[in-house]
């Protein structure tokens, strides 16, 4: 319904660490880089009034990976988390801090892997 290019099974996207690797497959290496973020465009497609805001509460945004060795997928292909950051900010901690939760802003800040634009977001609205 989304556009997904990835639907898991058995894996919980919102539950990973951001900076968190996985491996999908043989060769395919993804990192956790942020959650996705509910935007207007979403709402007008699906057509229903306050889609925005029961997407936010339930804080089950997925998640946005970036590409760190490129490879085929396949159906049914395993995912192994191949390695994990030292810090606990999952893709849902970091959602609910750049919408509901801003006093959770300071946190995000132990996440290296987050992108740039949202580490910067996170340091001028917790100074």
């Amino acid at each position: 319904m989304f556009g997904e290019n990835l639907t898991t099974e058995g894996a919980d996207p919102n539950g990973a660490l951001i900076g968190e690797r996985w491996r999908i497959g043989a060769d395919l290496i993804l990192e956790v880089s942020s959650p996705r973020i509910p935007c207007g465009t979403f709402q007008g497609w699906l057509d229903q009034a306050g889609w925005i805001k029961r997407f936010t509460l339930a804080a089950r945004p997925g998640v946005y990976f970036r590409v760190i060795e490129s490879g085929p997928v396949q159906a049914g292909d395993p995912i192994e988390i191949v390695s994990r950051p030292d810090h606990d900010v999952t893709v849902s901690v970091s959602f609910r801090a750049l919408t509901i939760e801003p006093d959770l802003l300071p946190r995000l800040l132990a996440a290296d892997a987050l992108p740039r634009e949202l580490r910067e977001l996170a340091q001028r609205r917790t100074a």
